[in-house]
């Protein structure tokens, strides 16, 4: 199945593009096309983020009593005014970078959480199925939230999660953090992943689901928990 085939058909028909992904395993034309994509996504909210960070930063006065006043104010400074290598590295470098190691990760768990019930299935597998499902959130789900955040010129309180509902929590709350987890992007994709993780392991779908629906709570439980920790430790 060729890519413009495939880019479509995670979208209306998954089925059968995961099935023939699992016959045949392609990935790297999709990571790439979903690198290119983040790093653009966070070059164009970098001054929203920018200006987010500054002002939490400002309003943290624990932090400024732990610096000292002349660390706090170079630290400030240099919020103020980064420079343009400084974010065009932190988009299209560490963002790409961070999501890559991220993803090469959750592949293998998810391989060893698969392989637990069933003989099939091998990490190439595993890794195409996944990188064709970050589509749904990626692109798609990226391209909603840029919105959002160039309407609003802000990338707090800008969800597309259960958070929506509760606009007046603080984004440091663990309400708010528990919340943003419940992402409808999110969990469209490992709908969608349940359908490939089925044609890899060649288990039922409903198998699949439970696996692809457990591996994400799994993974929010962990965000949520060191999203908690930092947040403690910022105050």
């Amino acid at each position: 199945m060729n890519l413009p085939a495939r880019l479509q058909g995670v979208f209306s028909s998954p089925q059968a593009v995961f099935k023939s992904l699992a016959e045949r395993p392609v990935w790297l034309d999709v990571l790439v096309i979903l690198l290119v994509v983040i790093g653009v996504f966070s070059f164009l909210v970098s001054p929203a983020a920018n200006k987010d960070n500054l002002q939490n930063m400002r309003d943290n006065i624990k932090l400024q009593e732990r610096l000292g006043q002349e660390r706090f104010d170079q630290m400030i400074a240099g919020m103020e005014n980064p420079s343009p290598a400084r974010t065009a590295i932190q988009s299209f470098v560490m963002g790409p970078l961070t999501f890559a190691v991220g993803l090469l990760l959750s592949c293998l768990i998810l391989l060893v959480l698969g392989r637990m019930g069933s003989t099939e299935g091998t990490y190439k597998q595993v890794l195409s199925a996944v990188v064709h499902a970050n589509l749904i959130d990626k692109v798609l789900g990226n391209g909603v939230r840029l919105v959002l955040i160039l309407m609003r010129k802000s990338v707090m309180q800008t969800t597309t999660s259960l958070a929506l509902l509760a606009p007046k929590l603080p984004v440091t709350s663990p309400g708010y953090i528990i919340l943003s987890q419940v992402d409808f992007f999110q969990l469209w994709m490992f709908g969608i992943l349940g359908y490939g993780l089925s044609a890899v392991f060649k288990i039922p779908l409903k198998k699949a689901l439970f696996l692809s629906y457990g591996f994400w709570l799994l993974k929010a439980a962990v965000y949520v928990i060191m999203a908690l920790v930092f947040t403690g430790m910022m105050r």
